[in-house]
């Protein structure tokens, strides 16, 4: 069976695209990030869903991203709420050099464990403006990857990172999970989680709650996720 790491972090899109590699006929091999994110409840539902899916292996990596700050995400900013989402300006919500980092760590583990392909559920069609989600930035590290690496110096093997979301809208991307079995009750993907009498709730408001939101009403599908009444 051919492995592959899935970056994972229990939210819509990467279940989706872990049930894809899955569904490929891939090991897969779940890396999840600790990196001061103000959402960080997020990998609570990441280690149930791998551990559900019965994934090979799933590692959460602890770096801390707040040394650096200038996001709504790692800093004491405030996550914007109920934003016109037609505006692809770069959001404060955008944490610098995010995708880059993760790519970079997925890129050791599969030299490690000898997997040549890595997911990541980036998205350029219903998505926030991030730089580091466009299909120009996925192909320049796929070219770093392969001339950065033992494995791909020697050619021993060729990197691929398989971005299968990154031309959907956010309702075929949940079309395509439920007709993969995914269930979105178990996803987090909001930026501002609320707590109450130990439940935790998602804003509703925040960019990523408003592209959730959108896409289950346009895909006509009830999103169980619990939200802030």
């Amino acid at each position: 069976m051919k492995k592959a790491i899935v970056l994972f972090s229990g939210g819509l899109d990467s279940t989706t695209v872990l049930a894809m590699a899955q569904n490929a006929g891939f090991e897969v091999y779940a890396l999840s990030f600790s990196y001061g994110q103000r959402h960080k409840i997020e990998l609570d539902f990441a280690k149930k869903i791998a551990q559900k899916s019965r994934v090979a292996e799933h590692k959460i990596a602890e770096i801390d991203l707040r040394i650096f700050g200038a996001s709504a995400l790692t800093a004491e900013i405030a996550v914007p709420k109920n934003r016109e989402l037609a505006e692809k300006n770069i959001p404060i919500t955008y944490v610098p050099a995010r995708n880059t980092i993760f790519l970079s760590y997925a890129l050791a583990y599969a030299e490690v464990v000898g997997a040549s392909d890595i997911f990541i559920g980036v998205n350029a069609v219903d998505y926030s403006g991030y730089p580091d989600c466009r299909p120009e930035f996925i192909f320049a590290f796929e070219k770093l990857a392969n001339l950065a690496t033992a494995t791909g110096s020697t050619k021993s093997s060729d990197f691929k990172i398989c971005a299968p979301l990154i031309k959907m809208s956010k309702k075929e991307i949940i079309e395509a999970g439920i007709k993969l079995g995914v269930d979105y009750s178990s996803t987090y993907s909001c930026y501002d989680p609320i707590i109450r009498d130990k439940e935790v709730l998602s804003c509703g408001k925040c960019d990523s709650c408003q592209l959730r939101l959108a896409g289950f009403r346009e895909a006509k599908i009830e999103d169980k996720s619990n939200y802030v009444s």
